[in-house]
């Protein structure tokens, strides 16, 4: 009896603890098969291995180090500098000079002419800064095993897990969206085992100051810099730093000791410890920084330690998610989900990981949740997250294309509350650059050149070879017409119109006739960051630029548009429908090419990175394969001829334009050039970083929005006259489902099916009722049985009317092909509001 009872205890306990290993093995597949987390087997080796985390307001990059643990921290209102303008009066005395010698060809002389008395001589921006790190020390946990860390985007919360000597470590760490503070919890498979001191610190050469307030709160305060710049005079004053900030770390643990130094904690022998960061500065708004920062840290915390460790959680993640799961998005799963996600980087060009493009399409949706929410700033060139004082290009706004592709993915994919900072911007800039325009052109409304910042500068900077360029608020504007174009909203256009109408009035005002063929023209300007690569002795300096005809276009006629449905500035209307006949023409050059210039200076041997003539096919809907075939082949030669390789954003870019050329498999290809491992040794280009942000390189995370926008384009498009399902599918995605985009005039696509390459069911929703066209690759039907209409005249729908562009100058040596499309179905569907619609593929 006794012999048997053995046998059973004995088969019961190695049961029970196969049950144990199963499961513990189970859940870490589970884990690292979840497609929408990243996830490595090593820490992070560097910044760009660093996983991002962020709330809007706070952004943090953990790297997950066993031992010797860094956060390093951001505050989106910590900047060099305080309230200040930058705007130089001398332009308004050479504005006609400057011309004439653009005009007589002059213009290296209109380039000097320009750094003398247009750059601004007081500042030329801010740079954005880092708060510093937070920095954990584990004695003795150098000596790991069974590593493993993630970014769960579906939840936004970053996890490491180890062993150290047979005990199991666990760190989550998340930056809560409602109680705005960051909160890290420390657990361990033993009790009494978590043990570790904790330090801030601060890059060189910034002043700051720790003390610690009893033994569980250490905090750090200190301010950013006093900033002047090379390219001002030896005379010019930096300008101060006004912007103070307090960093908080509070320890709250389950057992163990507590103790403190002057600039540090140290806790030994708890069973956990949950760790708060709290971080506020004195900043108001662009003209005022008088509030306390202190008091916002300690508010912040006070709240915070009000909830629960599980509730504070829940709340972040159930905030996180009312924006996350919007849009879903299947494109296949293969075995390359098994990977680490640097492997699957590295991988992806060569094999067929249709998952990971899903990811990165979706991490870009997170990373604009998380550096971009209402009522804050807005994303920068590096969203939230800068682990410098003096980082590339400033981390500031670039408003030539980086600023804007930021936020085209906001209404698309079902983030529209995340393009609220970005309009906030435009409105502040559209005050500020009201006496930048008139005090250094003696324009009406209001400008702003390529840059800008915290502070809102609108006067240019860096040289007239980039900062020569007042188009900046052009394109910014345009972000206020297509949120209306979403979301429909009166009450909102009237809020953004005066901002759309100043930008306008500047046009209006500034626009001076070229002296060939008397077209109304921007000078001096430029395209942006750009120059004739084969013409003898030219510099950036222009007139008349491809790019800035085509913005000057699209903010008369919106604004004119936007001006009629709100029943105002009748005057103001007919101004601009007398202007808009005389502007320039598109011009199409001796290559094929979409002219970049007035003049067909154009070469084929042009790499450069931009491509600003092609605004007017992306993001703008002026050309079309349907409507303007001759400028879409153009078009083409263009990306043709630059070439796929290129910086990270730029490639980007053009995995857009590919799309709205309804070349699918082109796009995709872009997409293999995009997603390839940088940053490690014997790597060069543009491409991804080993934590999936966009390596320019360095990194800019342009490129991660701009990635997710292209593929909403290939998926669905809505600016071309009616809703285009799956316009740019490539061979590879055969079959897959997306659900949550949104289209233009209040629709939303609340699922879609393919197979087989083709369209197998959509179900749109009518938010604002009115006619939905669709335009398909497949005959389609109504699910309900209803005849759907084939549609012919023009689309009645307000939200689908299309540009009525001159018709291009076509150079006798262009020798275009012709551009093909493939035979499309058009179908008219009468909605009203809140009306749900089913197609089918027909049988």
């Amino acid at each position: 009896m006794n012999n048997l009872l053995k046998h059973f205890l004995k088969k019961t306990v190695y049961s029970a603890f196969l049950f144990i290993l199963l499961s513990v093995s189970c859940k870490q597949v589970e884990e690292k098969q979840n497609n929408l987390k990243l996830w490595y087997n090593a820490p992070a080796a560097n910044w760009n291995e660093a996983l991002p985390i962020g709330n809007g307001r706070l952004g943090a990059m953990v790297f997950g180090s066993p031992d010797k643990e860094n956060i390093q921290l951001n505050e989106e209102t910590l900047w060099a500098g305080g309230p200040h303008r930058n705007d130089n009066p001398e332009a308004k005395e050479i504005l006609d000079e400057i011309r004439q010698l653009l005009f007589d060809g002059k213009y290296k002389e209109a380039h000097n002419l320009a750094n003398a008395k247009i750059i601004s001589k007081t500042s030329h921006g801010m740079n954005y800064e880092t708060v510093g790190n937070l920095r954990l020390n584990f004695e003795g946990h150098d000596n790991y095993a069974d590593y493993y860390r993630e970014l769960d985007i579906e939840n936004a919360i970053a996890k490491t897990t180890y062993t150290v000597d047979g005990v199991e470590y666990t760190r989550e760490i998340f930056t809560s969206f409602p109680d705005q503070i960051l909160v890290i919890k420390l657990t361990a498979s033993e009790k009494g085992k978590i043990s570790f001191s904790a330090g801030m610190d601060r890059p060189e050469p910034s002043v700051v100051e720790l003390k610690t307030e009893g033994d569980n709160v250490l905090t750090m305060t200190g301010k950013g810099a006093d900033l002047k710049s090379k390219r001002t005079p030896k005379d010019a004053e930096a300008i101060e730093g006004r912007v103070k900030f307090e960093s908080r770390l509070k320890i709250v643990p389950e057992g163990g000791s507590l103790s403190s130094s002057d600039n540090s904690l140290v806790l030994e022998g708890a069973n956990s410890a949950i760790l708060y960061v709290s971080i506020g500065t004195n900043f108001v708004n662009y003209k005022d920084v008088s509030a306390n920062a202190q008091q916002r840290v300690t508010d912040y915390l006070d709240k915070a330690e009000k909830k629960s460790y599980d509730q504070l959680k829940n709340d972040h993640t159930a905030f996180y998610k009312n924006y996350f799961n919007r849009v879903s998005l299947n494109l296949g799963v293969t075995d390359s989900i098994k990977n680490p996600t640097d492997d699957r980087i590295e991988q992806f060009s060569q094999g067929n990981d249709p998952a990971l493009a899903a990811l990165y399409y979706q991490y870009g949706r997170y990373l604009l949740i998380c550096s971009s929410q209402p009522g804050g700033q807005a994303a920068n060139l590096q969203g939230i997250w800068c682990n410098q004082l003096n980082p590339p290009w400033k981390s500031a706004y670039t408003v030539n294309i980086n600023l804007e592709m930021n936020y085209w993915p906001a209404e698309p994919t079902n983030l529209s509350e995340t393009h609220e900072p970005l309009i906030d911007l435009v409105k502040e800039l559209s005050e500020a650059g009201q006496k930048t325009a008139q005090d250094m052109y003696g324009a009406e409304g209001w400008v702003c050149h390529h840059n800008t910042d915290l502070w809102r500068i609108a006067g240019p900077v860096d040289g007239a070879t980039w900062g020569m360029w007042p188009s900046g608020g052009l394109w910014l504007s345009q972000h206020l017409w297509e949120k209306y174009m979403y979301n429909g909203d009166l009450e909102y256009l009237r809020e953004v119109y005066p901002a759309m109408k100043g930008s306008a009035e500047f046009c209006l005002s500034f626009l001076t006739p070229e002296p060939e063929h008397g077209w109304l023209i921007f000078a001096p300007s430029t395209s942006p960051e750009n120059r004739p690569a084969h013409h003898p002795n030219m510099v950036n300096i222009a007139y008349g630029a491809t790019m800035d005809n085509q913005l000057i276009f699209d903010m008369l006629t919106k604004t004119a548009e936007a001006a009629r449905l709100l029943k105002t500035d009748d005057e103001l209307i007919q101004q601009i429908e007398t202007t808009i006949p005389k502007l320039a023409p598109n011009q199409i050059g001796q290559h094929g090419q979409v002219q970049e210039w007035i003049h067909d200076w154009d070469s084929p041997e042009d790499k450069h990175r931009h491509i600003s003539q092609l605004y007017a096919m992306h993001p703008s809907n002026q050309f079309s394969p349907f409507r303007t075939p001759e400028l879409a082949e153009a078009t083409r030669n263009v990306l043709i001829y630059r070439g796929d390789p290129s910086t990270g954003w730029s490639m980007n870019w053009k995995i857009n334009q590919w799309a709205r050329l309804l070349d699918g498999n082109h796009a995709y290809k872009m997409m293999t050039d995009q997603i390839k491992l940088v940053g490690r040794p014997g790597t060069k280009g543009g491409g991804t970083y080993a934590n999936m942000l966009d390596a320019h390189p360095p990194f800019q995370i342009d490129g991660n929005f701009g990635f997710t926008s292209g593929l909403t384009e290939m998926l669905l498009q809505s600016h071309d006259g009616a809703i285009h399902l799956i316009p740019a599918l490539p061979d590879v995605w055969k079959s897959g489902s997306v659900t949550g985009l949104r289209a233009r005039g209040g629709f939303e696509l609340e699922s879609m099916e393919w197979k087989d390459g083709e369209l197998v069911k959509a179900v749109i929703k009518s938010n604002l009722g009115g006619n939905c066209r669709i335009r398909s690759y497949s005959e389609l039907t109504l699910e309900d049985g209803e005849v759907i209409t084939e549609a012919s005249a023009n689309n009645e729908n307000p939200f689908y009317q299309v540009p009525e562009i001159k018709e291009p100058i076509i150079s006798e040596k262009a020798g275009l092909k012709g551009f093909d499309v493939k035979t499309t179905y058009l179908y008219d569907i009468e909605t009203e509001q809140g009306q749900t619609i089913v197609l089918l593929q027909k049988e």
